[in-house]
């Protein structure tokens, strides 16, 4: 009798210890599953302040370093960032993108790990003939081709798209073919920025939630926004360097956040 009784008592202590089991496989399940939501948060971050901006002059696929007060900016950005876990980083292959992306994850309290991967697919626009030009020149040729002044296009100006294809066209009289990598035109630029955004979000998603930092250039996030909502309207100031637009994929959708968000570089000066 009494080993009857042994018997079903470690059968019964089997049976809760499988229940048990059970419930934690049942939890774990759901807290993978809230895990692997799969909502991809980018932090878009325009670049800092360079020479070439400071001398006012054409700067697309050209390149120049960070002044000191541009390196001041991104690092007060870095800090007002400090606190986002950022799974990955990725910038265009532009030293000025890479120079900021590298400031950003210095101040990183969460990110100071994270490598950092470059793309040419988020470069700015190319100007072909007009890099390292005098923006006025650039902006000149623009407005004679649309039969302006320089001074009527500036009053109205052109929207990313003509300015793009504008600069594209009149490139072409400058420059003799092989000479120089020909300006894009606004359908080129997008394609390889709407492939460039695709193909990190499709591929941080399969990592869950996360959080990414991207750093690229004023017209291309401009470009960007108008690549997931046709007709987006920047602020009139424009993107601001070391500013954040902040962008969401989910469900295989893009959709926009905040734009020019110049709250992180004042949370970092305090």
């Amino acid at each position: 009798m009494k080993k009857n009784v042994w018997k079903l008592m470690v059968m019964f202590c089997a049976l809760l210890l499988i229940a048990g089991c059970g419930n934690d496989s049942t939890t774990s399940k759901a807290d993978t599953k809230e895990k692997k939501d799969g909502t991809v948060t980018f932090y878009v971050v325009r670049h800092g302040k360079t020479m070439l901006n400071t001398t006012d002059r054409v700067q697309g696929w050209s390149d120049a370093v960070l002044t000191p007060a541009g390196e001041e900016v991104v690092t007060a950005a870095g800090k007002g960032l400090k606190d986002v876990d950022f799974g990955a980083a990725y910038s265009s292959d532009s030293g000025r993108a890479i120079q900021t992306a590298n400031l950003i994850l210095k101040e990183s309290d969460k990110s100071a790990d994270t490598k950092l991967q470059t793309d040419p697919r988020f470069r700015e626009f190319n100007f072909g003939s007009y890099e390292g030009d005098l923006n006025h020149n650039m902006w000149s040729d623009i407005a004679k081709s649309q039969g302006k002044t320089l001074e009527e296009w500036q009053s109205t100006g052109l929207s990313p798209k003509d300015f793009a294809n504008s600069v594209a066209e009149l490139d072409k009289t400058r420059v003799k073919e092989g000479e120089n990598w020909p300006a894009e035109d606004y359908a080129t630029i997008q394609a390889r920025l709407k492939d460039g955004i695709t193909e990190v979000a499709e591929k941080e998603s399969k990592n869950g939630d996360e959080n990414v930092l991207l750093v690229s250039h004023g017209l291309s996030i401009g470009a960007l926004l108008d690549t997931i909502e046709p007709g987006y309207k920047l602020p009139a100031t424009g993107i601001q360097n070391a500013s954040v637009t902040k962008i969401t994929y989910k469900d295989g959708k893009f959709s926009i956040d905040d734009v020019n968000d110049m709250s992180y570089v004042e949370k970092g000066q305090k």
